[in-house]
């Protein structure tokens, strides 16, 4: 087989196997972009922040607890700063969404060296906590979310599935938060969202990697690994069919 055939299937060969590693991180539920946003920036308490020094250029992860004084009460002596819940049912063999329900209610963000204040209505999607999740049969649903799946069951066939995932942050969690420190007119500190929306983290920086790496660790494993020889197999391949081009001219 002449050299440059042997390189030019290595670049194809090195084209499949990308494509199969990116299916496989799609499938492992691994949300990289978002992780390497939540643990890339420097760590700060609010106290850092609120000193006359010069603030960070970028983002920051700020850690802090929360303080508010009306937050959403939702019995039971439940008192939420973020409320997000999704309702969708499988119809016709697909997913549609019969609920997107988002509350909020800004906070101060605290240590014992002072705080300020944070709107979580500019937080990106999903909200980085340990969702409850609920999978059951169609007919369980109530109102409004019955009438809605049968508008659906109208049009796209059966309603064979429904699930609701509602991911909350509590006033007493102790948050990680990835913002942009700025100073208003007055030089009080305030949070603001980066490119992308606040990222808010209930959980330790090591649980929300683990969380944002997915249910099935092996796909991701496998994709990062293909990833890494799709990409020499497409370094070589392509050097060498490049070389080969030229010596033969």
């Amino acid at each position: 087989m002449p050299l440059g055939s042997a390189f030019a299937i290595m670049v194809a060969l090195g084209v499949l196997v990308a494509a199969g590693s990116l299916l496989a991180l799609r499938a492992s539920g691994a949300r990289g972009t978002v992780a390497r946003r939540l643990a890339g920036p420097s760590q700060a308490r609010v106290g850092d922040l609120l000193g006359d020094g010069p603030l960070p250029d970028r983002a920051v992860r700020v850690a802090g607890r929360i303080r508010c004084a009306e937050p959403l009460e939702m019995g039971a002596g439940e008192r939420l700063v973020a409320f997000h819940r999704d309702v969708d049912v499988r119809v016709g063999g697909s997913w549609h969404s019969i609920e997107r329900l988002r509350e909020s209610r800004s906070f101060d963000l605290w240590d014992h060296d002072g705080s300020t204040p944070l709107d979580p209505a500019s937080a990106a999607e999903p909200l980085i906590v340990i969702p409850k999740v609920w999978h059951g049969d169609p007919g369980e649903l109530e109102e409004p979310h019955a009438s809605a799946m049968q508008r659906l069951v109208e049009r796209h066939g059966p309603a064979t599935e429904a699930r609701a995932i509602t991911r909350t942050i509590n006033v007493t969690d102790r948050l990680l938060v990835l913002a942009r420190a700025t100073r208003d007119e007055a030089g009080r500190v305030r949070l603001e969202a980066p490119e992308g929306g606040f990222l808010l983290t209930s959980l330790e920086l090591d649980d929300a990697m683990r969380l944002l790496g997915g249910r099935h660790r092996r796909l991701l494993t496998a994709g990062i690994i293909g990833l890494g020889v799709a990409i020499a197999l497409l370094a070589v391949g392509g050097v060498g069919a490049l070389l080969s081009a030229m010596l033969a001219t």
